[in-house]
């Protein structure tokens, strides 16, 4: 069975990560000329020939937070859907 802690730790990593890219996302497209991003591991400065790059990262983050919340789902015993069948 998967550790939930850690799962749930990856988790809240990801959603800090994914407001700092929407941070930045916001702050080049409403007219700043750059953007200091700091992810934790790395500092770089954003501009506008960076958003589309930045946009294909949020929406990698976000689809890996979606994986991370079934697992944890999974993890602590739940389910993550139904089966149903038709009766015969």
């Amino acid at each position: 069975m998967a550790d939930a802690a850690w799962i749930q730790a990856r988790i809240d990593a990801k959603k800090a990560l994914i407001l700092k890219i929407e941070a930045a996302i916001d702050a080049v497209a409403s007219g700043a000329q750059s953007y200091s991003l700091d992810t934790g591991q790395t500092r770089q400065t954003v501009t506008k020939s960076s958003l589309g790059q930045l946009t294909t990262l949020l929406s990698k983050l976000e689809s890996d937070l979606a994986v991370l919340e079934q697992q944890i789902v999974i993890a602590e015993g739940g389910s993550t859907g139904t089966y149903c069948r038709p009766a015969c």
